[in-house]
This record gives structure tokens, C-alpha cells and sequence, in this order.
């Protein structure tokens, strides 16, 4: 236990049911945490990540693709993975279309410091037109075909709209977690948590535990955690619920591990290789 006075760790994290599912004992305290105190921010991911630059939050979700851009704030946590193990972020259009015809369409994407828009970069292994509508109204935009005036081809979903895109009637182009996997033989790494460097190294492994206890708590405790995931869901019965979480709540979350680390140093080499991501860099996990 840490003998200080009470430490304030605010918390950031996507208003969706797996990071919901993640921080269920931490946000409900089923887990002690002696003299730190959470509170928790639900925002969306491309905030986030906008956010962290600015260092705001002790604790945030964070997408690997901005974590490039912060390895010198940002710590990576060893527990809190999002990895799409043979599955992952999506394009889906309106009608079905070899991937090559992506390069030349409007894509609705949910952020420039998603993932999942630095993979399709990879993918496609170019710049493609695009247009940053929020993450929960890509499917709604791409069944319309524009966002605000402006035309939408395709969309690039994540979160749960990856189980229920085929309900719109949209066709599926790629999976990114599939040609990821493909090219890599790795799961896709998508998301972490990741705790600001300047807090003193008691507190940051302390951090680090108390995350690992809230995923394990989850886990251990499937029902009430995924009672409290559902109010997250955004229209998901339990099944899809049950079924979402599963994919981004699961061993990978519990540890990274040596293959889910490897995924993310090769993940952040191919950004540079590409040139998509300006520098090489090598990621720094809490020890």
C-alpha cells in the first residue's frame, strides 16, 4: 500500500461496453485503492487521444496510433489491451468493391490518431480521401452516403459497429484485423491505457495494478460487469454485448505479453516505414 496523502487519478476512457467492462470494479470500487482516488471521464477515443498531448489525465485510453506521438508523456500500461485478433476495425460501403477502389473514395473515418485509420493506411499503402465524423454516426453516414454536406463512399468502423454494420445493409470491404493478420501473422494492436510518465514510479506501478485487478475482477465476475457494460452498449442485446466484450476484453487485456508487444513495436515500425508516422518508435511499458 502507498503511505501518502490521497492521490486524484483521473481516468479516460471510451463510453463504449468493453473499456465499460475493463473499469467496472475500479468505477464501482469492488477493488481497494488505499490512498489513490479514480475518477472516471467517458470520451470518445479521438478526444482522447487529442487530450493526451496535452497530458490532462493521469489515466487514459489511448490509440496506439497517437501513442507515436506520445512516448514522451505516456507510459504504457502492461494490462488494458484492444487487440483484434483475427478481426478488427472494418470498411463497409453501401455496395461490395475490391479494397483497391478505396484509394480513390471518401472515407468516413472516426479519427486521425485511430488505429484504425493508420491501418487502412497501411492497407491500402497510400493517403486516401477522408472525412472525420464521429465514430457513432459512421454507419448512419455511410448508409446516406454524405455527412454534412459532404459525400461518404465507405465508412471505417469500430466499436460495436463492427456486429451490427450488416443490419444497415452495408457490405463489408475488409476486415483490418484479417489483412493484419495476413501480412503479420499478429493480432492488430488497437488500443491500450496508458499512465503519464511524470507520476512518481510507486503510484504509476500502483496504477498499473489496480488496472490489472479491475480487468481480472471483470472477468471473474462476468455477469455483473456485464450488467453494468450493457448501459454502454449503444442498442446491443446481452449476446452482442457478451460477444463485443469478449473480443476486446480477454487474456490480451489481462498482459500484453511478449506477442502482444511485439505487435504493437511492429505495428509502430511499419507507421514509419510507410512514412505515415514521422519517427520510430520503440514502446515503453511500465516495468
Amino acid at each position: 500500500m502507498i503511505h501518502t496523502e490521497s492521490t486524484l487519478i483521473r481516468v479516460g476512457h471510451s463510453p463504449d461496453s468493453d473499456d465499460a467492462f475493463m473499469f467496472y470494479a475500479l468505477a464501482k470500487k469492488k477493488v481497494a485503492t488505499g490512498n489513490l482516488r479514480f475518477e472516471h471521464e467517458l470520451v470518445d477515443i479521438e478526444t482522447l487521444n487529442r487530450r493526451a498531448f496535452r497530458g490532462e489525465l493521469e489515466l487514459t485510453a489511448i490509440s496506439l496510433h497517437a501513442y507515436a506521438y506520445l512516448d514522451d508523456k505516456y507510459l504504457l500500461c502492461t494490462c488494458g489491451a484492444s487487440m483484434g485478433d483475427r478481426y478488427g476495425p472494418m470498411v463497409v460501403a453501401r455496395n461490395a468493391a475490391p479494397i483497391e477502389r478505396l484509394r480513390n473514395w471518401t472515407i468516413a473515418v472516426p479519427g486521425t490518431l485511430t488505429t484504425a485509420y493508420l491501418a487502412l493506411r497501411l492497407c491500402l499503402n497510400a493517403d486516401f480521401p477522408h472525412v472525420v465524423v464521429p465514430f457513432d454516426q459512421i454507419l448512419e453516414a455511410t448508409l446516406a452516403g454524405e455527412y454534412q454536406g459532404q459525400r461518404i463512399d465507405a465508412g471505417l468502423v469500430i466499436h460495436e459497429g463492427q456486429l451490427t454494420y450488416a443490419e444497415s445493409r452495408l457490405q463489408l470491404i475488409v476486415d483490418l484485423g484479417v489483412w493484419w493478420h495476413e501480412r503479420t501473422g499478429l493480432p492488430l494492436p488497437l488500443g491500450a491505457n496508458a499512465i503519464r510518465r511524470d507520476l512518481p514510479p510507486e503510484i504509476i506501478r500502483e496504477v498499473d495494478r489496480l488496472l490489472g485487478a479491475s480487468i481480472r475482477f471483470g472477468l471473474e465476475h462476468r455477469d455483473e460487469a456485464l450488467d453494468y457494460a450493457l448501459t454502454f452498449g449503444r442498442g446491443l442485446d446481452r449476446s452482442r454485448a457478451d460477444r463485443f466484450v469478449a473480443m476486446y476484453v480477454n487474456d490480451w487485456t489481462v498482459d500484453f505479453g511478449p506477442r502482444g508487444r511485439q505487435a504493437v513495436a511492429e505495428l509502430l515500425r511499419q507507421g514509419f516505414e510507410d512514412r505515415v508516422l514521422p519517427r520510430l518508435v520503440t514502446p515503453h511499458f511500465v516495468s
